[in-house]
């Protein structure tokens, strides 16, 4: 296994175990294939273990695994501060206190804001006086690297990197979203400032395998490479320095040890023409059910009326790519649960967003199908209802 290191020199293990996804035996884990899978990415070189409060049962399980196997101090435990739960400063220390007693520790290695989609979330966060209480957390040594993990706009993304002395980050991030939420952007960004990077959803959640279009399989089969398309997502991340850490959900041997095999020879660097070549034919395979021709590029930014409208383009397209609940559910994690509101009804049709698309698309028009299709009724109402918990008002830190 190769090892890339963190902001402090430890090592950390470039693939990581993504501990969402354990397969389940009635109404909880599999604790015996769960302990099984664990032990043997150990032996296999993995030190990186990343959960959340919210994930059922997860940190009561690897808490469980990693005392009964004394593995403790050779391996790295990363878990989140449910932060769309905290509503004042006593809250801080209740959800980290349950948090060590689920996992059977008195520190944790990486402790990450969970699921910020937007600034007004940290700031959130540093009303109730979480910035003071993560400085002491760190003193004491209960938590050893302080951390958050993003899934809004990379605008927002570079505001929380440089809003505070962050220990890593973690962000969605695979050769099809290269230019998605943070993308590329905040990868390079969070490196310049020294800052690691843990990737998740490497293969949008099984999406980069199991859906991948015929046409697509044929590119990679016809490369001369013989790499799954498992693989192939993750050799495109390992190729990057940037990149850190890239969590994998596994759930059975064979993928611990399919990602291991490539977690220890793939290499920064290593791609070629052709095989940049090669995934370029695979993302135009998986978009030709695309609504909307839009890159990301961002040149129709930013709106005088606040539209995100390359974040709503890509949620569009996700909808007859991936599903359409899927592209829902994307639309309201990513643009519909932001502070300050980005939907497609705010434009006022200026024109300024065309005039700077370099594939001339109809963004005026095309803005309109998509809210029509991305925000039926339900999720018009669900969307409000959510945005009024996230974003209610907090007790002031004294």
């Amino acid at each position: 296994m190769q090892y890339r290191k963190d902001k402090h020199g430890e090592d950390l293990s470039v693939m990581g175990f993504g501990c969402m996804r354990f397969q389940k035996k009635g109404t909880g884990i599999d604790m015996e294939k769960a302990e099984q899978q664990i032990m043997e990415a150990i032996d296999l070189g993995i030190n990186y273990f990343d959960t959340a409060y919210v994930y059922s049962g997860s940190e009561a399980a690897i808490g469980e695994i990693f005392e009964k196997n004394h593995v403790r101090e050779k391996i790295k435990i990363a878990t989140k501060l449910p932060q769309y739960l905290i509503g004042s400063n006593a809250a801080l220390d209740k959800f980290f206190k349950e948090e060590l007693a689920r996992l059977r520790t008195d520190y944790v290695d990486y402790y990450l804001m969970h699921h910020l989609t937007d600034v007004a979330m940290w700031e959130k966060l540093k009303n109730v006086g979480a910035r003071e209480w993560l400085d002491e957390k760190k003193k004491s040594g209960a938590i050893k690297n302080v951390g958050f993990s993003y899934h809004g706009n990379s605008d927002g993304f570079l505001k929380i990197l440089n809003d505070y002395d962050w220990d890593m980050c973690q962000i969605q991030y695979n050769y099809f979203d290269e230019n998605s939420q943070a993308g590329v952007v905040g990868l390079k960004a969070a490196a310049e400032k020294g800052i690691p990077v843990v990737i998740m959803e490497p293969l949008r959640g099984g999406k980069l395998v199991n859906m991948l279009p015929d046409t697509a399989r044929k590119a990679m089969k016809e490369s001369g490479r013989d790499w799954s398309p498992a693989e192939w997502s993750f050799r495109w991340l390992f190729n990057q320095p940037e990149v850190t850490v890239v969590l994998s959900g596994m759930n059975t041997s064979e993928m611990v040890q399919e990602n291991c095999k490539t977690g220890d020879l793939a290499r920064a660097g290593e791609f070629t023409e052709s095989d940049f070549e090669t995934l370029a034919k695979v993302t135009a395979a998986i978009k030709e059910n695309e609504k909307v021709g839009c890159t990301g590029c961002r040149y129709c930014m930013p709106c005088p009326k606040g539209v995100d409208i390359p974040g709503i383009f890509r949620c569009y397209n996700a909808m007859y790519i991936e599903g359409k609940s899927e592209g829902r559910f994307q639309f309201a994690q990513t643009v519909g649960l932001t502070k300050e509101p980005s939907f497609a009804s705010q434009c006022i049709e200026c024109g300024k967003c065309e005039k700077h698309c370099p594939q001339n698309i109809p963004i005026r028009e095309k803005l309109k199908e998509a809210d029509k299709a991305l925000r039926p009724l339900p999720y018009k109402v669900g969307i409000n209802v959510v945005r009024k918990f996230m974003f209610r008002k907090t007790k002031k830190a004294d």
